[in-house]
């Protein structure tokens, strides 16, 4: 049985953090209306502007100051920042997102409402367990957009599995062997958190992208918050 583990590599840099995890069965992510998710990430791109409005300067806004000093933690590629961080930055200049597919624009807008980095993959493409870690600084790794094999640095936070790296420094950069697609069915979705004070937000936007999700592209939808003292879940596809 596949499942999501946090091994303790990972627990002895971040001990408070929760990662929440919405294991996704059954789901069409085929795409039927370009439009209708263009308005869910407008919508989103306008409620995320709360979080800009009072900020001096980008680096200031606490979403972004949080996960800044996360990625110091560890050792990352130069110039890589938290997903979340790439939204709102093309929030605050004013440049819209584009769609990409169903479960992708959903998990983008919650990450914009919520302000918190927002991911998936697909589980079929899975080799063994899925893990969130430090790498070994050997695992394949190949992005979209090129066919260069670039492995994650020694000790870089990653999520992998037994075919390689699946996300580069934590939450930056995914593996074009397991991203989502029109022809998902079975998804792992997951939103993190490294601000314990945040941890009402962070259940809060589980529940409304399982709802997003079955509401839009049907199957089931099961949610789970992971922490030091609860390490791993099952993500095994229902047939």
């Amino acid at each position: 049985m596949k499942k999501f583990v946090i091994e303790d590599q990972f627990w002895s840099t971040f001990p408070d953090a929760r990662i929440g995890t919405v294991i996704c069965n059954g789901i069409d992510n085929s795409i039927k209306d370009k439009n209708k998710y263009q308005d869910i990430i407008y919508n989103s791109e306008r409620e995320a502007l709360h979080y800009l409005e009072h900020a001096e300067e980008f680096s200031s806004i606490e979403a972004v100051k949080v996960w800044r000093e996360a990625f110091r933690k560890f050792k990352t590629k130069k110039g890589a920042r938290s997903s979340v961080e790439a939204l709102l930055k093309r929030v605050y200049k004013g440049k819209h997102l584009g769609t990409i597919n169903p479960l992708v624009d959903i998990y983008n807008s919650i990450s914009l409402r919520y302000a918190l980095p927002c991911g998936g993959e697909d589980i079929d493409t899975f080799a063994g367990n899925i893990r969130l870690t430090k790498a070994a600084g050997i695992e394949n790794f190949v992005t979209l957009g090129t066919d260069k094999n670039e492995p994650p640095y020694e000790g870089e936070i990653v999520y992998k599995d037994d075919g390689g790296a699946i996300c580069r420094c934590w939450n930056w950069r995914e593996s074009v062997r397991t991203m989502l697609t029109e022809k998902t069915e079975n998804a792992f979705l997951c939103i993190e958190l490294v601000d314990e004070r945040r941890l009402n937000t962070l259940e809060n936007a589980l529940k409304d992208l399982a709802a997003s999700v079955q509401d839009n592209l049907g199957g089931t939808c099961v949610i789970s918050i992971l922490d030091i003292n609860n390490k791993e879940v099952s993500i095994e596809a229902k047939r």
